[in-house]
């Protein structure tokens, strides 16, 4: 399992709110051990038997040690909640929330650096290790449609592609070892060249499926991985925004992440990558057909 285990312990905070009840039913009915909410004044209410605090302190002090909390909150209030998390010590903060302001989210990025915690997002779908445990709103109501347990690893910006590749892998005869969707935004916490070293210490995971985009450095820092020997297991990259190489350079193209000519063009992420012994996906049609020649299970 990548990041998580089974028995993680999950706090969602915002649990009151829309999105946290919502996500909250999810990871239940998936027996998820979600032990906590937070919402500030609303401390001694339950969301589907979860007993609500009015801050991480109190909830740790009610139901002990937490390993994951997620931010389901209004995005002017990410940074506050992710810090309280982060200043608790939780290993792993997840944060589902869309349109978190940047200087917010390097704040909670040099924070978390500074005391050793896990940042998965902003703009993250979550993770899942199917028939054992999913963080975030990743497979939605039913993830058994697109997800089923299996060796391929799954890292990808966008979070309806971590489902439709995932899916693919289920076509294709295979299933998935764990699944992460890392977030689209400009800034992010875990990278793909970051969480790649997970995968190499999953035992579960034989092969690593990854969708990119040709903005960011992402792609180029994972091949340096291949190339010095940190990940040795096979790397299947597939590029999104070919049409891209016909706009201006600094077109933004859907994610903030996805600006288009700072770093290296698509055509030269590719050669990079290949050269460093990546595989390239040029459609996603073909992934199937890579995933039999690859994976030797």
């Amino acid at each position: 399992m990548v990041l998580v285990e089974d028995n993680s312990k999950v706090l969602i905070q915002g649990i009151t709110g829309r999105s946290g009840q919502q996500v909250a039913k999810q990871l239940l009915d998936y027996k998820v051990q979600v032990v906590g909410g937070v919402t500030p004044g609303k401390g001694g209410q339950e969301v589907f038997g979860v007993p609500v605090f009015n801050s991480v302190e109190e909830a740790i002090i009610s139901v002990g040690k937490v390993d994951v909390s997620m931010i389901y909150v209004p995005p002017l209030m990410a940074k506050d909640a992710a810090l309280e998390a982060i200043n608790a010590g939780i290993g792993l903060v997840h944060i589902f929330v869309e349109k978190v302001p940047i200087l917010d989210t390097s704040i909670i990025l040099s924070r978390a650096q500074e005391k050793g915690v896990k940042v998965l997002g902003p703009s993250s779908v979550g993770l899942i290790t199917p028939g054992k445990v999913k963080i975030g709103s990743i497979g939605g109501d039913s993830p058994n449609r697109a997800f089923s347990a299996g060796n391929v690893g799954v890292i990808s910006r966008s979070g309806g592609m971590t489902s439709e590749i995932s899916l693919q892998v289920k076509n294709a005869g295979y299933g998935v070892s764990t699944a992460i969707g890392i977030g689209g935004d400009l800034l992010i916490g875990l990278t793909l060249s970051e969480l790649l070293p997970e995968f190499e210490k999953d035992a579960d995971t034989k092969i690593v499926v990854a969708f990119g985009e040709v903005g960011g450095s992402a792609e180029i820092e994972a091949a340096n991985l291949l190339k010095d020997g940190k990940f040795t297991k096979p790397l299947i990259v597939y590029i999104a925004g070919k049409f891209s190489e016909t706009l201006p350079k600094g077109t933004a193209l859907g994610h903030a992440g996805a600006i288009v000519g700072f770093e290296t063009t698509l055509d030269e992420k590719k050669k990079i990558l290949k050269d460093c012994g990546a595989i390239i996906c040029e459609d996603l049609s073909d992934l199937g057909g890579l995933l039999k020649q690859n994976l030797n299970i």
